[in-house]
């Protein structure tokens, strides 16, 4: 099991859908949410790409030297730039971190963005030309570690003696992590991929993809891990978790959420339309209508793009939750929540304790003292529990 944290390059705040609350977004903060998943053991960050992100490269390349252990998984987008820069960006990145790279390959759903971008392909036509890429790219990267170059002739991408000169620490090449929930997308997942990664849905319907995309990698003799990207509310009682997540969205009006359902209804994301019918295209408002499942609440989706779903309770809830996912076959847990550096903390100290204890050891980093709080009286440390 490995836990990753998100870096907020789209701004982040309090509460959703209004400037009330909300924190300004600079280098020193996001190097502040950096450097507390580093220290406290998450796994590596997920930078987010868009029109609404900072770069995720210039971000990821500025919290190198402020961190330590953290891995990056950062966005590469097919048709926004050529296979073969990407591949040298990555090499660079990688042997810079000292291995700390991941990479999302983003596909992209929102047909007016990708346009503002340069990209005018359909939906299928998007994937045919991001498998393509993706291919080069592996390609690359794999054969520069034996000094090779690559030739490759496709439908729309094109590369001839394609040669990187200084390869990445990774052999063969930086795991690359994908999401998708189209038949097209699972494809790619299967036959490319290292990790697939769904948005958060019930259980029952995220064991279908699984199924899917394993049995479609079975075919290429293949393997795949799998994640998933969650929202996380997490405080000491169930109470506390459920107000926390009303006063998110307490400050969301009917017309910010009309505006935000009419942008998503335009997309052509296969993912985003199923975000969506899960709160009925913003219909849904009650906490009883927007818990689709057992502690897994729509609200988010209200008014954010992506993943719109959050799991929300008490500490022992939503360890178990996680849990129900990885006894799915889950291994990747990509969190966040709002905002992001203190529920950073808020998560590691209420729901690490609770993870499989190999998880455990790996997250404490083996120190046997183990975190302790405050000294008493200036002569003893504090116990877990005083009862």
């Amino acid at each position: 099991m490995k836990i990753f944290w998100f870096i907020p390059t789209h701004g982040d705040s309090r509460y959703l859908g209004t400037a009330q609350g909300a924190r300004q977004l600079s280098i020193d903060y996001l190097q502040q949410v950096a450097v507390a998943a580093d220290s406290l053991g998450y796994e590596g960050v997920l930078i987010p790409t868009g029109r609404s992100c900072e770069d995720p490269w210039v971000v990821a390349s500025s919290l190198i030297a402020v961190t330590k252990k953290l891995k990056f998984l950062v966005a590469v987008r097919p048709g926004l730039h050529q296979p073969a820069l990407a591949a040298r960006m990555a090499a660079t990145f990688d042997r810079l971190s000292g291995g700390r790279l991941l990479i999302n390959l983003v596909t992209g759903g929102d047909q007016a963005e990708l346009e503002g971008d340069g990209v005018f392909l359909d939906h299928a036509t998007r994937y045919e030309q991001s498998a393509e890429f993706i291919r080069i790219w592996r390609e690359i990267l794999a054969r520069s570690h034996r000094g090779e170059t690559f030739d490759y002739e496709g439908k729309h991408l094109t590369v001839k003696g394609a040669k990187l000169l200084f390869p990445p620490l990774q052999q063969p090449h930086p795991p690359v992590y994908f999401g998708g929930s189209s038949d097209a997308a699972h494809d790619l997942a299967a036959e490319q991929v290292e990790t697939y990664l769904t948005w958060g849905e019930p259980p029952a319907e995220v064991a279908k993809k699984v199924a899917d995309v394993r049995a479609r990698a079975a075919t290429h003799g293949r393997t795949v891990q799998f994640g998933i990207r969650l929202h996380v509310i997490v405080r000491e009682t169930e109470a506390q978790a459920w107000a926390a997540a009303e006063e998110l969205i307490s400050h969301v009006d009917d017309a910010t959420v009309a505006r935000a359902q009419s942008v998503f209804a335009r997309m052509d994301s296969e993912g985003q339309r199923r975000m969506a019918a899960l709160h009925a295209g913003g219909v849904k408002r009650s906490r009883a209508d927007l818990e689709i499942s057992p502690n897994l609440w729509a609200g988010v989706g209200l008014v954010r793009g992506g993943a719109g779903t959050a799991l929300v309770g008490d500490p022992e809830t939503v360890a178990a939750r996680i849990q129900e996912y990885a006894d799915l076959g889950l291994d990747h847990f990509v969190l966040s929540g709002y905002p992001h550096l203190e529920e950073a903390y808020r998560f590691a100290e209420l729901v690490f304790p609770l993870l499989p204890l190999g998880v455990r050891e790996k997250l404490s980093g083996g120190n046997p003292l183990g975190p302790f709080g405050e000294t008493v009286a200036n002569d003893f440390v504090p116990r877990a529990s005083q009862s």
